[in-house]
């Protein structure tokens, strides 16, 4: 932005500029010592990227699919997880390799009128993710301190201010601030399950796949929603920004070595959203399913059942801390997301706080119409189908993803292998398959 104008005019830039500006390159990491050292200062994207795997509209699908089929979507959520893990390192490998995020590569390759459709798609996806965010938080706030939903979402409009803070700490604040939230999440969930100590072997068993998944209209429409919640279309866009944040040497040793941090970096915080994810469905399988609970759908619902079913009255609280923590991680992801998405497709550079105010607002409208006109149940319905919204987006991210990493003139050297291309475009086509199905069904009522 140039220094003689206003600091709150929108400015579109006509040269290009670096995936997040100033913050490109910006993290010193080792090129010498230890492989371990090295590695330690790649970490950080992939946990941000983690945040987006447990956000509350996983909490929502997790539990009803728990409460309604047991231990038997497990085996969903571990493959969705397997899924993310694919995806996630195709990102970091565009972003590494080619130097640009998704949404600027998109604008590069596509048409304009494509790239708007694109853009939209993705904007649409990161206001469902918005909604998740603001109802979770709002949830939260009601369990924690009593706030009626209404008031709880328009609060949710301060955390702009946090992240503001934070951003002008430097890209490693931020992510310091993600992993602290993230390791409250990972002992509430340690704890409850200590508590509900599931029968290991039913748990062990659902994480093997059973045909009723596929034959069940109604658990295909959580399992589709769990993998709509799980490999999230904004996540892509954020991981092949994120990781030109790290100040490798731009060259095609560099690149290739940040590349296998990169990816180490988000398979293992991915592996720590899986457990988080698998310990939601437990805990509703074990505690709602198991006693024959199979109606609890709501987040609300579990957490005033949860304390008197397990019997320990910190079950309850540990589960809203850890809600009101994914509240607001998933809030500094989605609005770093806003800004790749807006710059890459736009060149459109809004001021951090206009931005997320505009996005945060539309999300919070809905949420508050909803709940004055529905009540509270309105809003669980609106998390679910925030989710299903979501999955629908993916193949627009998916798709594109995929076809650049295969393509040797945009990745040179780090063009991905001929059985990752196959894999790849397996994860897509299935994607997309159980996108269509559920559209179908969705039409039809059935």
């Amino acid at each position: 932005m140039g220094h003689h104008e206003p600091a709150w005019r929108f400015h579109r830039d006509t040269q290009e500029q670096p995936s997040l500006g100033a913050l490109n390159g910006s993290v010193p990491v080792l090129q010498t010592g230890s492989w371990l050292r090295r590695l330690l200062g790649f970490i950080g994207p992939g946990y941000m990227i983690s945040v987006g795997y447990m956000d509350p509209g996983n909490w929502a699908t997790d539990i009803a699919g728990g409460a309604q089929f047991g231990y038997t979507l497990l085996s969903v959520i571990l493959l969705s997880n397997l899924m993310a893990i694919v995806l996630q390192a195709l990102s970091a490998r565009l972003g590494i390799a080619t130097g640009r995020d998704l949404a600027q590569a998109c604008r590069d390759h596509y048409s304009r009128p494509v790239g708007f459709v694109l853009w939209v798609a993705c904007e649409a996806a990161i206001i469902a993710c918005d909604l998740a965010e603001v109802i979770g938080t709002a949830i939260a706030l009601k369990l924690l301190f009593g706030i009626p939903l209404i008031v709880g979402a328009t609060i949710t409009a301060l955390d702009v201010f946090l992240i503001l803070l934070l951003m002008r700490r430097g890209f490693r604040a931020l992510e310091a601030f993600v992993i602290a939230l993230l390791g409250v999440i990972f002992v509430c969930f340690g704890v409850q399950i200590a508590l509900a100590h599931p029968p290991l072997q039913a748990v062990l068993g659902g994480f093997l796949p059973t045909a009723e998944i596929v034959t069940n209209p109604a658990a295909l429409y959580i399992a589709i929603g769990i993998i709509g919640a799980t490999v999230m279309p904004h996540n892509l866009y954020l991981h092949s920004s994120i990781v030109q944040t790290r100040a490798y040497p731009r060259t095609d040793a560099g690149k290739r070595a940040a590349v296998r941090f990169a990816v180490t970096d988000s398979t293992i915080a991915l592996m720590l959203a899986l457990f988080v994810n698998a310990a939601i469905l437990i805990l509703a399988a074990s505690v709602f399913h198991a006693n024959g609970r199979t109606d609890v759908q709501e987040i609300e619902q579990a957490y005033e059942l949860l304390s008197p079913l397990l019997g320990a009255g910190i079950a309850s609280t540990l589960f809203a801390v850890a809600l009101l923590a994914s509240g607001l991680n998933s809030t500094v992801t989605a609005t770093l997301a806003g800004q790749i998405v807006m710059e890459g497709f736009l060149r459109l550079r809004i001021p951090d706080w206009a931005r997320r105010l505009i996005t945060r607002g539309i999300a919070i409208v809905p949420v508050v119409g909803v709940t004055a006109l529905y009540g509270e149940q309105g809003t669980a319905r609106l998390l679910v189908l925030s989710q299903v919204v979501l999955s629908m987006q993916l193949p627009f991210a998916v798709i594109p993803l995929v076809r650049f990493v295969s393509d040797r003139g945009k990745m040179g050297a780090l063009v991905i292998p001929g059985w990752l291309k196959l894999l790849s475009w397996t994860i897509a086509g299935l994607i997309v398959a159980l996108n269509v199905k559920l559209l179908v069904d969705t039409v039809t009522g059935a």
